[in-house]
């Protein structure tokens, strides 16, 4: 069964006003990183835009010319399997060539194959990166 047809998505650099909705798209996503979502503004932050609801975001950092960071994807689980997380990915990448970073966690097959699927690769594993379960990361590559 195909999900219902959404409103226009609209891929736009994220404002202040934006927040609560990032809160929530984060919220429903427990498998994504918990920021402080205020932290966010500091960095490359856009959002998809479903009319007044915010149904997903992304926000990078630029490490050095040609190299970022994917700090966190997520999209609200109302959202999902629509390609929003696709159109995010790529409006971060479109423009900014070079290579960019993640880390997921292992568990986290859904995250992994998304990434695969885009055409990341696995480069390396981080035992014990996340603080609050112990669990190990796997960095992931991208070059455009």
């Amino acid at each position: 069964m195909n999900p219902e047809p959404l409103p226009a998505i609209i891929v736009r650099p994220a404002r202040s006003s934006d927040l609560a909705g990032i809160a929530e798209v984060q919220a429903s996503s427990s498998e994504a990183a918990q920021w402080d979502v205020r932290d966010y503004l500091s960095y490359e932050l856009i959002v998809a835009a479903c009319g007044d609801c915010i149904a997903g975001f992304a926000v990078a950092r630029r490490l050095a010319e040609g190299e970022a960071e994917l700090l966190n994807l997520a999209v609200h689980t109302a959202f999902r399997r629509r390609g929003i997380g696709r159109r995010l990915f790529a409006e971060l990448t479109t423009g900014h060539p070079g290579e960019l970073w993640l880390e997921v966690r292992e568990s986290n097959t859904a995250a992994r194959n998304f990434y695969k699927n885009l055409g990341l690769r696995e480069a390396g594993r981080r035992p014990e990166y996340y603080h609050n379960s112990g669990e190990s990361a796997i960095v992931m590559n991208f070059h455009s």
